[in-house]
């Protein structure tokens, strides 16, 4: 295929990447040409605008950090809509059910059909090619675009034809996600102040019931080492979280424990962590609890 991919970041570099990998054929776009430069070297074209690239190409992805943004790229005087051959979308975007169905809707109107394709697996997965791919959307589309999804992972499932659908799988899945971490931190930090060997710890909780996607992933992954250095910002998690709720509260679906996940990440956002990676929250709990996990490896 011949593809459109405006917004080369954290996660869509690697997803353009794999794009490359796969065989087909990419334009791109992102307000930062050095996050361009790595594709162009791999013989993607480029293009100055959102426009540019739906002028480009029948079939655009995007993958971008804020509504704001999206709503820009969509719709602004540059955006994907005036663009003169897109007629396709794939949304890669954590945003919300409502704003999916307002941005499709807006979109259709301009004669583009929307494939609402979030994903699952951090920039590991995104590298690895072993992301969870969740769409909705008209199930002809998807079928038509699985050689694309493919390539960022082998679970990649259609959720329904509504739109919103997927959006709301991927927030069912981040506060999952984020309450994981957040116990996690908490439950780690409680057995190393104990004295408990951190990585044998580790061994032994993958091995039973409490294993979660942070004990597996997160941890190993850039909190043994110290590194903080997962590659997704707290910025965006909190973004991810209230989507979440407001999920909740448009569903009249009660939200305790989530509510109080959120309190413990605004805990730390609050203080000028949104930059930082969400694993740094262990050193929230590390702070309260007067103890600092020991650097492994």
């Amino acid at each position: 295929m011949e593809l459109g991919f405006v917004g080369v970041g954290a996660m869509g570099a690697p997803m353009a990447g794999r794009l490359l990998d796969g065989g087909h054929g990419l334009v791109v776009h992102d307000v930062r040409p050095e996050a361009v430069a790595p594709l162009a070297a791999r013989q993607a074209r480029t293009a100055e605008s959102p426009k540019a690239v739906a002028d480009m190409a029948e079939t655009v992805i995007v993958s971008l950090p804020t509504l704001g943004a999206w709503r820009e790229v969509g719709l602004g005087a540059e955006g994907l809509a005036k663009g003169g051959r897109i007629a396709k979308l794939v949304n890669t975007c954590t945003v919300g059910s409502g704003f999916i169905r307002e941005m499709a809707a807006a979109l259709g109107e301009a004669g583009i059909e929307m494939l609402d394709c979030p994903i699952s697996g951090g920039p590991p997965g995104a590298e690895a090619g072993t992301l969870s791919v969740m769409a909705s959307g008209s199930r002809a589309l998807f079928d038509e675009l699985c050689p694309a999804l493919d390539c960022w992972g082998q679970t990649v499932v259609h959720v329904g034809e509504e739109p919103g659908a997927a959006q709301t799988v991927k927030l069912v899945n981040n506060i999952l996600s984020a309450a994981a971490l957040a116990v996690t931190s908490e439950a780690l930090v409680m057995g190393s102040k104990a004295g408990v060997d951190l990585e044998a710890m580790l061994e032994a909780v993958n091995a039973g019931s409490g294993r979660n996607s942070a004990t597996a992933g997160k941890v190993p992954a850039s909190v043994l080492d110290r590194s903080f250095a997962y590659g997704a910002a707290l910025d965006i998690l909190m973004k991810d979280i209230e989507l979440a709720l407001a999920e909740a509260e448009r569903l009249q679906v009660p939200s305790w424990v989530s509510a109080a996940v959120r309190q413990f990440f605004r805990h730390w956002h609050m203080q000028g962590k949104g930059r930082e990676d969400i694993t740094s929250i262990v050193q929230m709990v590390e702070g309260f609890a007067g103890h600092t996990l020991p650097k492994v490896r």
